[in-house]
């Protein structure tokens, strides 16, 4: 596999620098022969198929490769990543849970405007966001000055009524953060979605990075990448200063619930690119409120947790009693101050999707500012008026029960039966708390591998995001795309048959440009 992988990267490079001086010598944008947008907007090419300017030296280098080379590129890059075990878990799939995740070769190219727009919005968004949850877990002023019903926070599952009084160092309660964007039809940027519990996914973005830079070295080079790579580092340098004070070099452990989680190839990949130790709940135990760990050399206290592990799995003696995942005595600990979690519990109440629509409200709040991204406009189906308006629209729209994740409990209105609306119109009339509906959106799409040609595909994207304090916050540069593998799909997750892509950031003058 290496030798292949060299001979490819061999045959980029030719290709490639072909590519750039013929572009030179041209001066004109670059098509895609043949390839149809189909009327949405395409974040590579325009609607005539031209080159986007950020996008040309892909392109080029597209148009140049000999036939059926883009797919044999992609073969191997799939064959590698195979090797390297990168694999997720579907529960629900009778065929079996372990999947490799599906990779297309063709990156999705975000210009330097557009993600200035998105950096800055994701963090006005988590600085709220971090203020909501110090809020609602004490004081609840947002609630008693009538900006969110305390009905809609008290009725959420996810609101853990074992947190309250709770106060994580800095005041940080959502330390990592992967926040779902989406682009329509006219190319503007909308948040789908935030996750601040556990969000899995940036390994496939760092692996996907990897494998791109030594298949396609010199568009790479030409495209003026921003880098991801110091993700790890960057990781590991907030959980280290996320520590008890007194600890000059704290001991920082990933908590996993086990091998047989869906994202566990994340956990241990993390755990080994930060150089700590993986760990399950049995190997930890708390004595005297401080955490220890059960090494060959004895119990070795540990400072910082960077949990995978679901809140109401944490602690058996204060959430679910029948919980092996977790360990006993962690919140008494954590309460102490003697151990520091990674995100602290009680987040997932910010992940509802109920919750979700009062966001634009809380920036407004808390911070005095107009929202930068928008939310996707959302009917809520407890308040009368959008119940009726949802219920009498279910063929436009599309619904999401509020405590799901990874696609399931989604009604795609325009798509569905008319017997799948009635089962979604019933459940809505017996729960009406538990689901929201937007409008269907015409989601942006990226040139996609299909077969032996490329065709348009619908995507969204996840960046990531990490806090240090209040208003210390960084954003990965790119994220995971996702990609809707099946025609006219708007499904991207990867537990629904979606795939990823690399997301190449373009750097501005003065940026840092990642290195092959």
């Amino acid at each position: 596999m290496q030798n292949q992988s060299q001979s490819f990267q061999s045959q980029s490079s030719s290709s490639d620098m072909d590519s750039m001086q013929s572009q030179s010598q041209t001066g004109m944008n670059p098509c895609l022969p043949g390839y149809e947008t189909d009327c949405f907007f395409d974040e590579v090419v325009d609607q005539e198929g031209v080159a986007r300017p950020d996008s040309v030296a892909l392109v080029d280098l597209i148009n140049r490769l000999p036939p059926g080379e883009l797919k044999r590129r992609q073969q191997a890059i799939e064959r590698s990543l195979y090797q390297m075990g990168i694999t997720f878990t579907v529960y629900s799939d009778s065929a079996g849970t372990e999947k490799i995740m599906p990779f297309d070769i063709v990156p999705r190219i975000v210009a330097p405007d557009v993600w200035t727009h998105i950096d800055s919005g994701l963090k006005q968004r988590i600085r709220a966001l971090n203020r909501f949850l110090s809020d609602i877990y004490n004081e609840r002023k947002i609630i008693a000055d009538g900006i969110i019903p305390a009905t809609v926070i008290d009725s959420c599952p996810a609101y853990l009524d074992q947190c309250k009084g709770l106060r994580p160092p800095h005041d940080v309660w959502c330390h990592i953060t992967g926040t779902d964007l989406v682009r329509d039809n006219e190319g503007n940027v909308f948040v789908l979605e935030d996750n601040l519990r556990c969000p899995s996914g940036v390994s496939y973005v760092l692996q996907n990075r990897s494998v791109m830079k030594r298949n396609f070295p010199q568009a790479f080079t030409a495209s003026k990448v921003r880098p991801v790579s110091d993700y790890p580092s960057r990781l590991y340098q907030m959980l280290r200063r996320m520590a008890p004070m007194e600890n000059a070099d704290p001991n920082v452990v990933v908590l996993t619930p086990g091998v047989y989680n869906s994202a566990y190839y994340e956990h241990s990949y993390l755990a080994h690119q930060m150089g700590v130790e993986l760990v399950e709940g049995r190997d930890l135990l708390v004595k005297d409120d401080r955490v220890y760990s059960r090494t060959t050399d004895g119990l070795q206290q540990v400072d910082v947790i960077y949990r995978r592990v679901d809140d109401t799995f944490l602690d058996p003696k204060v959430f679910n009693p029948d919980s092996v995942l977790g360990v006993p005595g962690l919140m008494a600990a954590y309460r102490a101050g003697n151990v520091a979690l990674a995100n602290a519990p009680g987040t997932g109440v910010a992940d509802d999707k109920v919750v979700y629509a009062y966001v634009p409200e809380m920036i407004r709040y808390y911070l005095g500012e107009e929202p930068i991204l928008s939310n996707v406009p959302t009917y809520l189906c407890d308040r009368e008026d959008d119940r009726a308006y949802v219920l009498d629209h279910l063929d436009e729209l599309v619904v999401k029960a509020a405590g799901e994740s990874g696609g399931y409990g989604i009604l795609i209105g325009p798509q569905a039966s008319p017997e799948e609306r009635q089962e979604f119109a019933a459940k809505i009339k017996e729960n009406p708390r538990n689901y929201i509906a937007q409008p269907t959106l015409q989601l942006s799409r990226v040139p996609t591998m299909v077969e032996e040609h490329l065709e348009g595909r619908h995507v969204d994207l996840r960046p990531y995001i990490l806090c240090e304090g209040p208003d210390d916050v960084w954003v990965l540069p790119g994220g995971l795309t996702r990609v809707a593998l099946k025609k006219g799909c708007l499904v991207v997750n990867s537990s629904q048959g979606g795939g990823s892509k690399d997301t190449w950031v373009v750097a501005q003058a003065g940026e840092t440009v990642a290195r092959l």
